[in-house]
């Protein structure tokens, strides 16, 4: 698998994980980290291991901002110094932790792991909805895959014609849909399906007339590393999308490498048991369990050098790849 890239803006949690004084600890890029929320509503992320001998931090506690290791006492802000010993000559100046940069935006906390001085928030991708008070559950999964090919999956949704069929109720219909994938200037990439006149999913037929038919549209949007936002619509066929079966749907959709075979799958839905059900099935009964069956098969071997089938349907996620190969060659060509 690639290396990370590392002047990218990723998502280490959501701002709701962390109540109050809490520690939370997360392995993000292959490495482990711990993250609080400090007096001031902002953030700190230093890495979860103190340098003196190498304990996890997150064994330790808080005090006021800082947080205080347990094994003999040494205290690390939020830069990761060392402020705080316990023994007469006072912190050495030598000792410090990894910090990085994290910002909340979005009702997310993202990190930026490359060179500090360019981590700015503005290029954290549009996420707006989610400000929005929706009454919605944010949850995190962690799946035993890479995080490209968490977004294979979701950029090509042409597979909930057959995996998700008893969940979606789907019918066939995206194969009479248009597909339209296009790069925007922001570095997005959209991957869209749109359906005209078709057969009704199994789940909105009680809305609709007997026969009656639906235009559907479901737009994924994509940017790097992996952060996606999945709008979905159903109108009544002829009126231009104009009468709404539902209210359109959009969801986040945003992957975080926690390895490079193992990722955390940012994600919400309704605040309800109904909708609680319906994401477990389909995400750690359904997408989970063929994501970790390709992790498996693919091992340590790169994505590419598999020689993998390539689909017209697959053009959306090949560009994300192709996106992804650039970026890596920018840093590469950058770093020499």
């Amino acid at each position: 698998m690639s290396a990370f890239i590392k002047n990218l803006w990723y998502m280490a949690a959501w701002a709701d994980e962390i109540a109050g004084d809490a520690l939370l600890a997360r392995t993000l890029l292959g490495k482990p980290w711990l993250i609080w929320r400090k007096a001031d509503g902002t953030y700190a992320m230093i890495a979860d291991r103190c340098p003196h001998r190498f304990v996890p931090l997150s064994m330790g506690k808080r005090v006021g901002d800082t947080v205080q290791c347990r094994y003999h006492g040494l205290g690390f802000d939020g830069t990761g110094a060392c402020v705080h010993s316990p023994f007469p000559d006072g912190p050495p100046a030598h000792v410090s932790a990894p910090a990085m940069p994290i910002a909340e935006k979005h009702r997310g906390l993202w990190f930026w792991p490359g060179d500090p001085a360019l981590a700015d928030p503005a290029k954290i991708p549009d996420f707006s909805f989610l400000d929005e008070d929706r009454g919605m559950h944010r949850g995190c999964l962690r799946i035993a895959g890479n995080y490209e090919l968490i977004t294979d999956n979701l950029m090509d949704l042409t597979h909930a014609e057959f995996l998700h069929i008893e969940t979606f109720g789907v019918n066939g219909s995206i194969f009479h849909g248009t597909q339209t994938v296009r790069h925007d200037a922001d570095g997005a990439i959209w991957n869209n399906w749109d359906m005209t006149d078709a057969q009704s999913p199994e789940w909105s037929k009680p809305m609709l007339e007997a026969g009656a038919n639906i235009d559907q549209w479901l737009h994924m949007r994509w940017h790097a590393p992996a952060a996606m936002a999945l709008t979905v619509g159903l109108a009544k066929a002829g009126t231009q999308r104009a009468d709404l079966i539902v209210p359109p749907m959009i969801n986040p959709h945003i992957i975080t490498p926690e390895t490079e075979t193992s990722s955390h799958y940012f994600y919400d839905h309704e605040d309800n048991a109904e909708a609680a059900e319906m994401a477990r099935r389909v995400f750690v009964e359904e997408d989970e369990p063929m994501i970790e069956a390709a992790q498996r098969a693919l091992g340590t071997q790169d994505f590419w050098d598999a020689r993998p089938a390539i689909l017209k349907t697959d053009a959306g996620a090949i560009r994300a790849r192709r996106a992804l190969m650039q970026l890596r060659k920018a840093e590469e060509t950058a770093a020499a």
